[in-house]
C-alpha cells in the first residue's frame, strides 16, 4: 500500500516545473535582499560617517529603488507560480478521486456516506494547497537562502557567520521534534472533521424525516457532542502549534540578539578581537533577520505539511481501494428489439458481508415485461445492481443474448440501458440539462418528442422559461410527479432496448401514478423491461411476476395464478391492500 508521504511525493513530480519556478524566483528575491542590505548600509555609512551629499548618493538610491521594484515583481510571479502548483495538484487529486469513486461505483459511495466524501473532496483536497504552494518552496529556501547569506557574511565577519552556523540548525530541529508530536493529533483531527461533516450533511439531507419522527433534538445532541469533541481536538492541535511557534521565535530572536550584541561590542571597542567597521556591522545586522526568516517560515509552514498528511491519509485510503476488473469488449452487443437475459446460478454478497442472492437462475426473453417482487432485502435491487454492473457476481454468470456480461465493455453496455430509479436525481441546472443528461448533443426535435412522450410537455410549457427553467438540486421547485416525468423523458431520449424501472410511481398519489403509468407503458413498448414493484397493483399487467425471498426465487407466474397459489405473493398482495 502506498504511504502518505510517497503519494505526496508522487504528486510533487507532476508540478516540478512550476515548483522549481517558484523556488527559483524566491531564491532570486533572497539574493536581492543581500544587495538591498548592502546598499542601505553603504548609504547610511556614507551619510553619517563620510558626510556624503545627496548628489553623490543618487546612483545608490536609484539602485535601491530598482531592487525594491524587482523584488516586488519576483514576489508577484512567485505567488503566481505557487498558485499554479497548488491548482494543478488539487485538480489532479480531484480527478483521481472521482475516477476511483466512479470505478468503485455508487454502492461503495453509499457505504462511505455522502457527507464523508464531500468533506474529503472539499476540505481534504483544499488542505493540499499550502503544502505545495508554501511548505515545499519554503523548505527549499530554508536551505538555499541561509547558505547564500553565510557565504556572503563569512569573509566579512567570521564571528557572526559562526553564530549563524551554530544556531540555524536548532530551529528545524525543534520544529521536527514538536511537529512529530503534532502529526498524530493532526491525523486524528482530520478523521473527526470527516466524521462531523458526514454526520452534518446526512442530517441536513434527512431533515424532513427527522422532523416527522420528532428526532431532531436527539440528532442535534449527537452533532453537538461530535462538534465538542472536534473543538477539543482542535485546541490540542493549536496548543502544539503555538508551542512550536514560540520555540522557533525564541531561538531566532535570541540568535539575532547575540549577533547584534557582539557587533555592538566590537564597534565600541569593548572586545579587542574581531574588530569591525560600521558599514560591515550594519550590513550583517540587516541580514540577520532575513537569514533566520526562511527557517521561521518553514517552521510556520510545517503545520501545512501536517495538514496535508492528515488530508492525504483519507485520499490515499480511497485511491488505494481495489476496483473491480472490467474486461474490455471482446463481443459486440447485438442490436434488436430487446435482450434475452440469463442469470445462471448467480450469487452476490456486499462488502458489509450481507448476502443478497443465492444461486439465482432467471431467464428473461426479448421484449418480455418481467416484474420482481418480494419483501425488503429479498434481492430485487441486487438484480438491478448486477445488470447495471454496480456489482459483479461472486459466482455464476449473466449472459446477454448468449454473451457473458463481463465480456462486454462497460460503457457500451450501459448505453443500451435506460434506468429509472425510485427517486430520480435532478441536478441543479436547467430542465434541458437534466433531460439531455448524457446526450448533450441531442437534437431539439428529439428532446421535444421525449418531453411529449413522457407527458411532461403540459407543465413544462407553463414554466416561465420552458426547458430553460433552472431547478435546484434534487428537483427543488418541482413536484414528485414532475420529477418522475423528467426522468421518463431522459429514458425516452435514451431510446435503449433494455428498460429497468425501480417502481417509478412508489411515492405518488393515484392520479399522478396513473399518468406516469401510461407514460411507462408507452416507453416499455417493444423493449425488454424489468420492474421492481412495491405496489403490487402496478405489476398486474406484467408478462411474468417473479417473487424473491432471501435471494432466491420462491414463486413465478402471472398475477391471478400467484394469488390462487396462496403463497408469498398472495401474502404480499394482502399486506399491500391493507396498507392502501
Amino acid at each position: 500500500m502506498t504511504s502518505v508521504e510517497s503519494w505526496l511525493a508522487t504528486q510533487r513530480s507532476h508540478v516540478r516545473v512550476s515548483l522549481f519556478t517558484a523556488v527559483g524566483l524566491s531564491f532570486g528575491s533572497g539574493l536581492l535582499l543581500i544587495v538591498q542590505a548592502y546598499l542601505m548600509a553603504l548609504i547610511v555609512d556614507s551619510v553619517i560617517f563620510l558626510g556624503a551629499d545627496l548628489d553623490s548618493l543618487w546612483p545608490f538610491l536609484w539602485g535601491l529603488l530598482a531592487v525594491f521594484v524587482v523584488r516586488s515583481t519576483l514576489v508577484f510571479f512567485t505567488e503566481r507560480a505557487a498558485f499554479e502548483t497548488a491548482v494543478t495538484v488539487k485538480t489532479r487529486a480531484r480527478e483521481a478521486l472521482f475516477r476511483r469513486l466512479q470505478a468503485l461505483g455508487p454502492l461503495h459511495a453509499s457505504d462511505v456516506g455522502a457527507g464523508t466524501l464531500a468533506s474529503l473532496v472539499m476540505e481534504g483536497i483544499e488542505a493540499l494547497e499550502d503544502f505545495y504552494a508554501r511548505y515545499l518552496p519554503d523548505a527549499a529556501l530554508a536551505a538555499l537562502v541561509p547558505a547564500a547569506f553565510f557565504v556572503v557574511v563569512l569573509p566579512r565577519d567570521w564571528f557572526s557567520a559562526v553564530v549563524f552556523l551554530s544556531t540555524a540548525p536548532l530551529i528545524p530541529l525543534f520544529m521536527i521534534l514538536i511537529g512529530k508530536g503534532a502529526e498524530h493529533l493532526n491525523r486524528r483531527q482530520w478523521r473527526k472533521l470527516a466524521h462531523l461533516g458526514g454526520r452534518l450533511l446526512d442530517a441536513i439531507q434527512g431533515l424532513t424525516t427527522l422532523k416527522i419522527l420528532n428526532a431532531t433534538r436527539r440528532e442535534a445532541g449527537v452533532i453537538a457532542q461530535i462538534s465538542d469533541e472536534y473543538r477539543r481536538s482542535t485546541m490540542s492541535v493549536l496548543r502544539v502549534a503555538f508551542l512550536s511557534s514560540m520555540v522557533l521565535e525564541f531561538f531566532a530572536s535570541v540568535s539575532i540578539a547575540v549577533v547584534a550584541v557582539f557587533i555592538g561590542f566590537r564597534l565600541v571597542g569593548y572586545l579587542e578581537w574581531g574588530t569591525i567597521d560600521f558599514r560591515t556591522g550594519f550590513f550583517v545586522l540587516l541580514l540577520a533577520p532575513d537569514f533566520y526568516r526562511p527557517l521561521r517560515n518553514l517552521g510556520t509552514r510545517y503545520h501545512a505539511r501536517l495538514d496535508a498528511i492528515g488530508a492525504a491519509e483519507g485520499l490515499v485510503k480511497y485511491l488505494e481501494q481495489p476496483t473491480p476488473e472490467r474486461d474490455r469488449a471482446i463481443h459486440p452487443i447485438p442490436d434488436g428489439p430487446g435482450f434475452s437475459i440469463d442469470f445462471d446460478q448467480v450469487s452476490l454478497s456486499y462488502s458489509s458481508g450481507v448476502s443478497s442472492l443465492h444461486m439465482l437462475t432467471l431467464n428473461v426473453t426479448p421484449g418480455e415485461r418481467l416484474a420482481l417482487v418480494g419483501p425488503s432485502g429479498a434481492g430485487k435491487s441486487s438484480v438491478f445492481n448486477l445488470l447495471l454492473r454496480f456489482a459483479d457476481p461472486e459466482s455464476g454468470s449473466i449472459r446477454i443474448n448468449g454473451v457473458d456480461l463481463e465480456k462486454i465493455e462497460l460503457d457500451e453496455w450501459r448505453r443500451h440501458i435506460a434506468w429509472m430509479p425510485q427517486r430520480p436525481h435532478i441536478f441543479h441546472g436547467t430542465l434541458r440539462d437534466n433531460v439531455t443528461l448524457g446526450f448533450s448533443d441531442a437534437r431539439q426535435s428529439d428532446v421535444d418528442d421525449a418531453i411529449e412522450m413522457a407527458g411532461a410537455s403540459e407543465f413544462v410549457s407553463r414554466l416561465p422559461d420552458g426547458l430553460d427553467t433552472v431547478v435546484g438540486e434534487r428537483g427543488q421547485g418541482l413536484s414528485g410527479g414532475q420529477i418522475q416525468r423528467i426522468a421518463l423523458a431522459r429514458a425516452f431520449l435514451r431510446d435503449a432496448p433494455l428498460l429497468l424501472l425501480d417502481e417509478a410511481t412508489a411515492s405518488l398519489d393515484e392520479a399522478a401514478e396513473s399518468g406516469i403509468g401510461e407514460a411507462v407503458d408507452r416507453l416499455a413498448d417493444g423493449r425488454t423491461v424489468l420492474i421492481i414493484a412495491h405496489r403490487l397493483r402496478t405489476v398486474r399487467s406484467a408478462d411474468r411476476i417473479v417473487v424473491l425471498d432471501k435471494g432466491r426465487i420462491v414463486e413465478s407466474g402471472i398475477h391471478d395464478n400467484l394469488l390462487h397459489d396462496n403463497g408469498l405473493y398472495a401474502a404480499l398482495a394482502g399486506h399491500s391492500r391493507n396498507r392502501s
